[in-house]
Parts: C-alpha cells; structure tokens; sequence
C-alpha cells in the first residue's frame, strides 16, 4: 500500500492544515505546466494522496491499513476483498518492519534573474534561499537535548500491530501500521521544542551560485543537496535554478549568436567606413565596406554567447541601416544631380524586383556572388 504520508511529506499525526499546505506546495511544483509532462505522474499521486488524507473517514481508514481507494476497499469493517484475498493465499506486501523517521527532502525550485552578460561569458551569483535545515537544537534526533526515542510500549518496536477482522470467510489476522508510534517503532518522549520532533526547521540562507556561460531563458541549474532537508535531518534535496535572461536594450539574441543594428549615412556606405562598436567585449572597430547596402549584415566573429560546456562562442552580427537624407541645401543638391551626372543615373530607370525576395534572398546572392 503505498505511504501517502510519504508522497506529501508530512507526519502520521499532521494537522489537516498542514497536509493542505504540503499539497499545495508540491501541486504548484510539479504541475505539468511547470515541471513539464515528466512530472505528469507525481502530479497525479500527490493530488490521490491528498485525495484520501484530507477526508477525514477516508483517513482513518487508511490509517486502519485499508486504502479507502483501492478496489475493494474502504468496506464496512475496515478490511477488503483484497485484504482476505493475501491473508489466505499470500502474495501481499507485508510490514518490513519499523517506518524510519528519516527521510530523504522535497527538491526546491526557484527562479534566478540574469543579465545578457552573464550569459555571454557566465556569471557568480548570491543566491537567497528559504527551505528546511536541520534543526541546530537536536541535530535531527527529533528529541530535547538530554532525551532519546523510547521503545513503543504498543507494538514493541515493531512499528505494526496485529488485528483480528471479520470477514466473510470468518475472523481473520492482519497487520496494520502501530497508531501509537505511527509505525516508527520509537516514540519521543519528549519532542525538541524548537523542531516540534521533526529534526528540521525552515531557515534563511544565501549561497553563491556559478551561471554557465550559454544559459538561456527555461534553462535550469541543479545543485545537489541544497534542497530541503529531509524528516529527522534526512538527506537534503536537491535545488534548480530556473534562469530568466533580462532583455538587453542594444543587442537580441538567437541561439548562440548576438544581433544589433547600425545606421549610417548614405555617404558613409557608399565609401566606407570604420565604426566604433561598444560590445560586451569593449569598444571594436567594425570596418564597413564601401559599397555597403541596406540591410547588408556584418559580422565580428566569436564575439557573441559562450556556449554551453565548451570554450567557443558564437558571432556577433551586425545589420546596416541605410540613412537617407530627408532634405538637402541647393548645394548639396547641385552636387547630387552632378554625381548623377557622372554615374549616368539623370534618369535612372528602377529595377523591380519581386515581392517574395526578401532581405535573406538578396543576402544569400550577394554571398554567392550572383
């Protein structure tokens, strides 16, 4: 029968406000919607653990050792077909024993904010986290300093009694998880007033965090153990960080590849010209061919996002806008129809092209030299 104290993480003797908060802490972490369509069946046994553990009827009974859910089960007496069915031919999942107060933490998830930069090159982060620890006052023993765990006087250590249940096919024995001890065996007489015996507490704490250069938004960095720490200072879970890019005001980015925009003067392409560019790299010189066309793109190599788990980068490409000179003085416009003049362009017929050929056509000829 499987332990729904276990799939929401709380004690045997947790409040009803408790098990509501366990669940919907755990529904918000791993709806498919969040956590992705891997998480799709925890999802789903969560929400039935829940289920039985938020009805109060349905909960004593399973705490009797019936799954109120299971086919057969949740009967008159407390005890299923299925019940009789394993006390008679056997093939049932027996208690192995005491239920260890130990237990492994839930994983944590947080989002961390990032600049463009971080991603470029990687970044050390300070990251404030608030999950459980163990507690510093009994060292995950669950106990007040001085005392220890004692024996249960109900089922002996055991951690399950035994029961006599009726049935069709008359009286018969099962076992059950001991309700003294709720099946760990031990009982405390005295809890740590500052963990209430659960061995943990919540605490506020901030660790430094390495960013690989290339993360990207809906990227995740995991960090083993730095999770919730466990029932009676069990084993820490694990920590993942989901990572948002903050948008940069001068570049975008694609891929592994940076993106930005220049205008220049009509003349200026027509020349060429040298601009000094501000990268994340510092000041470069972009040298722009004369000849330049709109839309034309230039690129400074490995200038761009570091790539995850290696040392290359990608590019940085630059997109040329053409600035026409909206109004001109009568010497400036002599000077124009004299160059016209010269490059026979008086009357210049246009040259049509379709509509389908986009800027990334007329790229493409241009680097096959068409």
């Amino acid at each position: 029968m499987t332990d729904y104290y276990a799939v929401l993480g709380v004690s045997r003797d947790a409040s009803p406000e408790e098990i509501k908060k366990a669940y919907r802490k755990l529904a918000r972490e791993l709806h498919p919607d969040v956590a992705g369509e891997e998480s799709a069946e925890r999802f789903k046994e969560v929400g039935h653990a829940y289920e039985v553990l938020s009805n109060a009827q349905k909960r004593q009974q399973y705490d009797m050792g019936v799954d109120p859910s299971a086919p057969g089960g949740g009967g008159g007496a407390g005890f299923g077909f299925q019940d009789i069915f394993e006390t008679f031919f056997g093939g049932g999942a027996q208690p192995q024993g005491p239920v260890p107060r130990t237990r492994r933490g839930q994983d944590a998830l947080i989002e961390v904010v990032v600049d463009l930069s971080d991603a470029v090159f990687g970044a050390r982060h300070d990251v404030t986290v608030e999950t459980a620890v163990v507690c510093d006052a009994c060292s995950g023993s669950c106990c007040a300093p001085g005392t220890s765990p004692q024996t249960c006087e109900v089922c002996h250590g055991r951690g399950s009694v035994q029961r006599v249940a009726r049935s069709l096919l008359g009286q018969v024995m099962t076992t059950a998880p001991c309700g003294a001890c709720q099946g760990h065996g031990t009982v405390l007489p005295s809890p740590c007033p500052q963990c209430a015996g659960q061995g943990r507490v919540r605490s506020r704490r901030t660790i430094k965090v390495d960013i690989p250069a290339g993360v990207d938004t809906g990227n995740r960095v995991r960090l083993s153990g730095q999770g919730e720490v466990g029932p009676g200072g069990g084993p820490a879970g694990d920590l993942f960080l989901e990572i948002r890019v903050r948008k940069h005001e001068t570049f975008t980015r694609r891929g592994d590849h940076l993106h930005c925009t220049i205008s220049l003067p009509m003349t200026a392409a027509a020349l060429g010209t040298v601009v000094e560019l501000e990268t994340f790299d510092g000041s470069q010189e972009l040298d722009v061919p004369a000849g330049t066309q709109p839309d034309e793109v230039l690129t400074l190599k490995g200038l761009g996002v570091g790539k995850l788990h290696s040392t290359q980068r990608g590019d940085l490409n630059v997109h040329v806008e053409i600035e026409v000179a909206e109004s001109l003085t009568d010497e400036q416009a002599d000077l124009l129809r004299e160059f016209a003049k010269l490059r026979g362009e008086e009357r210049s017929a246009a040259r049509v092209h379709s509509t389908s050929q986009g800027v990334f056509s007329r790229l493409r000829e241009k680097l096959s030299g068409r």
